[in-house]
């Protein structure tokens, strides 16, 4: 199993020395966020200052910039890592994409198919030298010169993985992608009876197998040295799952376990503005259905329980002790 972490974004003048001591701590590979930060710069840094490390956004906001636009910043992380990039992009909601974006909106599994399949054809091009012409509903590409070719990428393209919570947007992912990043807002048991499923069908569609196909996520970790700061991490996922559980799109993770009232409790709740009233009514119970608890000195056997065999992927945060990575590297 992989074990990532999040790369420190906020200052670009110290995420070399960050990136740095992660890889000497022994994590598989780090990832960023674009939230207040720009998702690609810290990782074009952390290239140039790192031998092993996996470089992955996790995740960048896909309709706001042009399929050329990520394909070009994606290459260049790319050679400069020496082929360690992942491009991992997400779709945001619509009052994202057109309030603080300013993009059009529309269904956005379609578009996220052919986002995919712009990307590669686009490095199609850059790497084989073919023509570009990729014409679909929401993007078509036709124009590329040598003048505006990168060069060459000796470790071949980036692979590119996408963030999937619906039954549409999951397809697309395994039909489309090298890897899915499933959401924390899932328990083992929806993981093993409708993700993994619909997965394994989507690949069968694209003639693939399990093995060629990387998961990442897929639940959340509380741990930490000691019991204070796993019970710091349980309650702030505890209120993640009452935040996540108000809105009608994470449902079907309830109904799997026959939660549906609570459900719709939360988003009556939500709507009142009654968010610390909402953690309270998330159980210990439930926060396990979610979460693999411990401390570091006990988080093996639980990741072990949760994880092993379902995710290729899963992330802890950056104080992990070193001898717990190898051995859960080895899960």
């Amino acid at each position: 199993m992989k074990i990532n972490t999040g790369l420190p974004a906020h200052d670009l003048n110290a995420v070399g020395p960050a990136a740095k001591a992660i890889e000497e701590r022994g994590f598989s590979g780090v990832s960023t966020q674009e939230n207040r930060q720009d998702a690609f710069l810290p990782l074009a840094v952390a290239a140039t200052q790192t031998q092993s490390l996996e470089l992955r956004t996790n995740i960048a906001i896909a309709f706001a910039r042009s399929p050329m636009v990520a394909a070009n910043m994606s290459w260049d992380i790319q050679r400069a890592s020496k082929g360690r990039f992942t491009l991992g992009i997400g779709s945001q909601v619509k009052g994202h994409n057109v309030r603080r974006f300013s993009v059009p909106w529309s269904p956005p599994a379609p578009r996220m198919r052919e986002y995919v399949q712009s990307l590669r054809a686009i490095w199609d091009c850059w790497a084989n030298g073919t023509t570009l012409d990729y014409q679909g509903e929401h993007y078509q590409f036709s124009l590329m010169t040598p003048n505006f070719t990168p060069e060459p990428c000796e470790q071949g393209v980036p692979k590119v993985q996408i963030a999937a919570v619906g039954p549409v947007m999951m397809k697309v992912a395994a039909e489309e992608c090298d890897g899915v990043m499933l959401h924390a807002f899932c328990t083992g048991k929806y993981l093993e009876e409708v993700i993994l499923p619909r997965l394994e069908k989507g690949l069968e569609t694209s003639g693939r197998s399990r093995a060629d196909f990387e998961i990442s996520g897929g639940g959340f970790v509380a741990t930490g040295a000691d019991d204070e700061a796993v019970n710091k991490v349980f309650e702030w996922v505890r209120m993640r799952i009452g935040f996540y559980g108000s809105t009608p799109s994470y449902w079907p993770v309830f109904e799997q376990h026959g939660w549906e009232d609570l459900g719709h409790k939360l988003n009556d709740m939500s709507k009142k503005g009654q968010w610390d009233q909402m953690t309270q009514e998330v159980s210990d119970d439930i926060v396990h259905e979610f979460c693999a608890v411990g401390r570091f000195d006990q988080i093996t056997e639980n990741i072990r329980q949760r994880f092993a065999g379902r995710v290729d992927v899963i992330s802890l945060p950056d104080d992990t002790p070193k001898d717990l990575l190898q051995e859960l590297a080895s899960i």
